[in-house]
């Protein structure tokens, strides 16, 4: 082992090797083999080596497929000291976050982490302070923040297209399959951590601004009692400074649908698809300004391969990434308080967040194509968590 050499990567970050990061990607369920890896294979500077997996299955079939170097996750310290890659992608159940990511930061390596960033407050803080001591870079993985038609509403929003933005409001659902994991682990699992994140994010990038409070009822669907949590739908309202409303509903017990639409003071955007990614997924919208009627749909792009590229970019070129830790946390925040309310039979909670200077912004915009899904994927959690 070259002792100077680790050293120098654990305080300043790993130094790439190459042209191309080297990825290891912890977990391999669903999205990590129907969409992380085909994504990468359409970037331009990013590459997988390394799979972290504790199902052998997956260890044996995808290391030989993608000619990857395996490790159980018992092994992951393992492989940190192996080196084979630059960078993780991290993309285990939520409350296994903090236990992959920490170690890697310490390390120096660089992570691409699945949102929401962890389940609490305590985890993302520890996560945060290991990426400020290693210098490593940390992007939470809002594959929205590089889609094309995403940054469009956000900018035109921010220009004042639709006046003051005042009222943001969003359904976002799923059938979701009794074998998923996400079934069978209460609240750190179920649809506000795993489904809300989406509204959460939109609505703090598109106001610009961090809620102050929350309240949120949830309810439980008759007929779903392998949805091993209190409330398998629930439905929030954020309020914003200047009196500005968010009301969002996310849940696992419904067809599937998505959708968001901004209300402001000279008119609103309806935005479906919104959230969704994968072939014939194209993010479009409806605007009505001033009693005048438009519309607009973007191409199909590779959201992992968008996002990917631009964190490959953060670390060749050593520039910090926008969608950051801090940006991971205020979400969790969100989250936590959440629950609050829910324990709390709908009280009000408040929300204490750090303000952002960064936000999401039109020159992160990738426009890769879309990598193709495999046809078949590989152990258990591998395939759509959704029924529709």
């Amino acid at each position: 082992m070259d002792t100077v050499k680790d050293t120098f990567n654990s305080l300043l970050g790993r130094k790439p090797t190459g042209p191309k990061i080297r990825y290891g990607v912890v977990a391999a369920g669903w999205i990590t083999q129907a969409a992380f890896i085909p994504g990468v294979g359409q970037t331009s500077n990013s590459v997988v080596t390394v799979l972290i997996s504790d199902d052998a299955e997956k260890r044996e079939k995808l290391g030989k497929e993608y000619n990857l170097k395996s490790y159980s996750y018992n092994q992951f310290s393992q492989a940190l000291a192996e080196g084979h890659c630059d960078a993780f992608y991290i993309a285990t159940p939520n409350n296994q976050h903090r236990k992959f990511a920490v170690p890697a930061l310490e390390q120096g390596y660089h992570v691409l982490l699945e949102k929401p960033m962890e389940v609490s407050i305590e985890d993302c803080e520890a996560i945060l302070e290991a990426q400020k001591k290693s210098g490593a870079k940390l992007m939470i993985a809002y594959r929205l923040h590089h889609e094309p038609g995403t940054l469009d509403v956000i900018d035109r929003v921010r220009k004042g297209d639709f006046g003051d933005p005042r009222i943001f409001s969003s359904v976002f659902t799923q059938d979701l399959k009794p074998e998923n994991h996400r079934a069978k682990q209460g609240y750190d699992a179920g649809p506000i951590p795993d489904m809300g994140t989406y509204p959460i994010n939109a609505v703090r990038n598109i106001f610009g601004l961090e809620p102050t409070e929350v309240t949120a009822i949830g309810f439980k669907t008759p007929g779903r009692e392998f949805l091993k949590m209190d409330h398998d739908t629930v439905t929030v309202t954020l309020r914003f400074p200047g009196d500005r409303v968010a009301q969002f509903t996310a849940g696992y017990a419904s067809a599937g649908t998505e959708g968001y639409k901004v209300v402001g003071t000279k008119g609103d955007i309806e935005v479906n698809p919104s959230y969704g990614f994968g072939s014939g997924v194209k993010i479009a919208y409806k605007t009505k300004i001033n009693g005048k009627e438009d519309s607009k749909t973007f191409p199909e792009t590779d959201h992992f391969g968008g996002e990917t590229e631009y964190f490959s970019e953060c670390i060749l070129n050593n520039i910090d990434p926008e969608a950051d830790g801090e940006d991971g946390l205020n979400d969790v925040r969100v989250i936590v308080a959440i629950k609050e309310s829910l324990d709390g039979n709908g009280k009000t909670v408040k929300i204490k967040s750090n303000e952002r200077k960064k936000r999401p912004v039109m020159e992160q915009a990738k426009k890769l194509s879309l990598g193709k899904e495999p046809k078949v994927l590989v152990g258990r959690d591998s395939q759509k968590p959704g029924a529709n």
